[in-house]
């Protein structure tokens, strides 16, 4: 079951996962330098385990998507861009 992640998500859908990650990290003034190139894991502010867990329920709520236990991992939240291609991925299956 597992399949490459070969979907790149499109800007608006890039603009919304960084909505999620102001809603749960109050990037406040950060938010607006934050794009699919930024880093996540030891760059944004707040973003710890805690945060990670709270992300994934919100954009499993705004995506009606589900997080499998084996397919999270520390690539998957390297950058804003490679989360929101995980999400792309999983809205086309």
């Amino acid at each position: 079951n597992e399949q490459p992640m070969n979907r790149t998500a499109d800007d608006t859908l890039v603009n919304n996962v960084i909505t999620v990650l102001d809603t749960v990290l109050v990037l406040d003034d950060a938010g607006g330098n934050v794009d699919r190139h930024t880093a996540l894991v030891g760059n944004l502010p707040g973003f710890d385990s805690h945060s990670v867990v709270a992300l994934m329920l919100e954009l499993e709520d705004e995506f009606g998507i589900t997080f499998e236990d084996d397919e999270v991992s520390a690539e998957l939240f390297e950058t804003v861009g490679t989360l929101a291609n995980f999400v792309a991925e999983k809205i086309a299956n």
